[in-house]
């Protein structure tokens, strides 16, 4: 699923910590948040291009989510770079948050954007995306059907999801501190 094993990298114990730090916060922020799917697999074998994974896996089909869900899902994402930030300090944070914090930002613009999930901008569509670029614009060209006051309040509700999320992330970890730990060691010892 995520690519075939580094067997030619090998990790030193200092090099171990911070995935193995990084995947523990994902995978106990996800455990602990409503509706979220449960931990499915943390392993901080690197494969492909990353030098960790947790997998979620839920227990049956989801044909939509909800809010709640999807709050979970962005907060889990914030987990890994939150526990990087507990154990190195906001200075020692890796770049390996990246993708983590483009699938919450993008899960988060969608809740305001398309899906009507804003109680300050209401159940209203906003992504013009999904259009089709042969109407008299090109594929590459922005194009908004809203004013720029509306696109700074989009801005802002997406802000808005994003610090919370982080905020409740942060909390369950600094809570759980303990567990944090003890995972992370685990993962350096069998690191799966």
């Amino acid at each position: 699923m995520m690519g075939a094993e580094r067997k030619s990298m090998v990790m030193s114990e200092k090099e171990k910590r911070n995935p193995a730090y990084h995947e523990s916060g994902h995978a106990i922020v996800g455990r602990l948040m409503p509706e979220h799917d449960p931990v499915y697999k943390v392993s901080i074998i690197p494969r492909g291009r990353a030098l960790g994974v947790t997998m979620f896996l839920p227990e049956e089909d989801k044909y939509s989510h909800s809010k709640r869900y999807l709050i979970s899902s962005i907060c889990s994402l914030f987990g890994g770079r939150i526990a990087e930030e507990l154990t190195l300090g906001f200075d020692g944070v890796t770049t390996g948050a990246s993708n983590d914090i483009e699938r919450a930002t993008t899960l988060a613009r969608n809740m305001v954007t398309r899906w009507g999930l804003s109680e300050k901008l209401g159940p209203l569509q906003y992504d013009t995306d999904s259009e089709e670029p042969f109407l008299g614009r090109s594929a590459g060209q922005a194009h908004t059907v809203y004013s720029p006051e509306t696109a700074q309040r989009i801005d802002e509700e997406v802000r808005n999801i994003i610090d919370e999320c982080y905020e409740t992330a942060k909390r369950i970890l600094v809570d759980n501190r303990e567990k944090l730990d003890m995972m992370a060691e685990a993962l350096m010892k069998y690191e799966t």
